[in-house]
């Protein structure tokens, strides 16, 4: 009973505050300090400090910093615009182009500014204009904009798969080569529907296929494409690692940058970079702070008592599962990814642990599932982005974004059921 009661001021302080709009690193300090100071967990302000050092303190950190200021140059350099251009050269002229194009650049993109959210505020915000301007319907254009954006932190490069790797100590380039079919796949099922959508609500083909558009776009994309290629490429080939890929590619993109695009001045690399730097600190404080609690609920032995209660329902791995995923969904819903990550890996991987799971297959199940909880109403971080960027109403974008549920659902089911369409590339590279 003791045990349920611990559980509950866990979980109760902190989205009681999160709900009246706590910044959520506050939120997680001020429910941390709360706990050791009405419970029987001791107060030690120097084990806090500690702690929170310790947590923020790893190497392989150092590659979200990076991440994030190549997508934050390639937004400067006008790069997300180039290459939205070329896709829709090549994806345009088919029925429903533009909602394929807007996919396809997000896949292309793949999440370099940090997070869906980020994502959608950016990137979004580009195709959503675009969209419009062709003549596609609000809501329509807004639900695919939204939908696309989760699959960036599915593909390489992805700060939640950096996250979820350094708490449970697993290869970072093995969680990026395993997040890319399901993240194409995820991208497919979409396409998939955009075209029953087209046809049934009769849009337009865009203009026919020109092959000079296509080698003009093509010859100013190419450098551009060459960040996401130099990452995945390297990776999948074995020349480096995550970390060494960020600065490999921050630096490629500042050599793209001034050499062949000759549009990156000293005040916008200084600016660039005081953006990033922002960005980084404030993960960097989520992260730290997320350490502390999550260190207290391992010090209160709450993941052997949810071991314990979930092992209760069933030993099969799949069941668990299934469990787990509902459990993170909810998460999804309510909190910041990256404190979802750094607070609940350590509880759910003792569970994994004792049933055989793969920490590489529940990664990436784990971050697919809280990016679908992010699109989630009623408290999704990204429809709240999305109705400030493009101004369309939450009951609209809502009301639209129930069909691009369905394949988004699909999607994370088939990696539950299906093990092996996460774990196929890094078996099969010797990885896994």
């Amino acid at each position: 009973m003791a045990d349920v009661v611990l559980l509950m001021l866990f979980v109760g302080i902190l989205l009681a505050l999160y709900l009246i709009e706590v910044p959520v690193v506050y939120a997680l300090g001020l429910t941390s300090l709360i706990l050791m100071w009405t419970t029987s967990i001791p107060f030690e302000p120097l084990l806090v400090a500690q702690t929170m050092v310790r947590g923020s303190n790893s190497f392989v950190l150092l590659a979200i910093p990076l991440f994030l200021q190549t997508g934050l140059l390639m937004n400067a350099l006008g790069l997300t615009d180039v290459i939205f251009d070329f896709a829709n050269a090549i994806i345009g002229p088919i029925r429903g182009g533009l909602a394929h194009v807007n996919i396809v650049a997000s896949i292309i993109f793949s999440g370099m500014t940090g997070t869906a959210a980020a994502d959608a505020a950016g990137l979004g915000a580009i195709e959503y204009r675009a969209m419009r301007d062709a003549g596609y319907e609000k809501g329509f254009s807004v639900a695919v904009t939204g939908s696309s954006s989760i699959i960036g932190p599915i593909i390489p490069p992805s700060v939640p798969l950096i996250i979820y790797g350094v708490i449970a100590q697993v290869s970072i380039g093995t969680l990026f080569i395993a997040g890319l079919i399901p993240g194409l796949v995820m991208g497919l099922g979409l396409m998939i529907l955009c075209t029953f959508y087209a046809n049934r609500h009769g849009y337009d083909r865009g203009d026919w296929w020109s092959v000079g558009e296509i080698g003009r776009t093509c010859y100013r994309a190419l450098p551009a494409l060459g960040t996401p290629v130099l990452i995945i490429g390297g990776i999948l080939g074995g020349l480096f690692t995550a970390t060494e890929a960020g600065a490999i590619a921050l630096f490629y993109t500042i050599l793209v940058g001034t050499v062949f695009y000759d549009a990156l001045s000293w005040e916008e690399l200084v600016t660039s970079f005081e953006d990033g730097m922002t960005r980084t600190a404030s993960l960097t404080f989520i992260v730290a702070a997320a350490s502390l609690y999550g260190f207290l609920i391992q010090r209160a032995q709450l993941p052997e008592v949810l071991a314990r209660a979930v092992m209760t329902v069933s030993t099969d791995p799949l069941i668990i599962m299934l469990v787990i995923a509902g459990v993170l969904f909810i998460v999804g819903l309510m909190l910041e990814t990256i404190a979802a990550i750094t607070i609940l890996t350590p509880v759910f991987l003792p569970i994994i642990e004792q049933t055989a799971i793969d920490p590489i297959y529940f990664g990436v199940v784990m971050i697919i599932t809280l990016m679908i909880g992010l699109l989630t109403p009623p408290f999704g971080v990204i429809l709240f982005v999305l109705n400030a960027v493009t101004g369309v109403s939450l009951e609209r974008i809502t009301r639209h974004m129930v069909p691009f549920y369905v394949p988004l659902l699909i999607v994370l089911l088939l990696t539950i059921v299906f093990p092996s369409l996460v774990m196929w590339l890094p078996r099969t590279m010797g990885l896994a």
